[in-house]
């Protein structure tokens, strides 16, 4: 499975990578270096599956990645999207963010809070 992740906190970003990429010799790990590249990056990749983090910056808005999804479902409709989003911080985003998912225009969505173990399970059930 060829998963492009996409995440603006570099910490973060790096822990998810390392444990997908532990979770399963059969997940090959790719990173999109920033949103503008994401598109593109998932096209090279021939990703499965595209993990974007959702916050209220430019960039990462859920608004922004609804079109990044658009594209890439365009090009790809097989590629799963999946959205995290911090539930704590950023409660209202999160219930955007679940409605999304509910009105199917998302195939799955995370809470930031999810341990590395559960987020590695869910991708690996899509």
């Amino acid at each position: 499975m060829r998963i492009l992740v996409d995440i603006q906190n570099g910490i973060f970003r790096d822990a998810v990578v390392r444990t997908l990429r532990d979770f399963s010799p059969d997940f090959e790990v790719y990173d999109s270096e920033s949103p503008n590249r994401t598109v593109e990056r998932c096209g090279e990749s021939s990703a499965d599956v595209l993990l974007m983090e959702v916050t209220g910056y430019p960039g990462w808005r859920l608004e922004e990645r609804m079109v990044i999804r658009d594209r890439v479902k365009a090009a790809n409709p097989a590629c799963k999207v999946v959205l995290i989003v911090d539930e704590n911080s950023e409660r209202r985003l999160a219930d955007r963010v679940r409605r999304a998912k509910k009105e199917g225009r998302i195939d799955q969505f995370i809470y930031g809070s999810v341990s590395a173990t559960y987020l590695s399970a869910v991708i690996d059930t899509l």
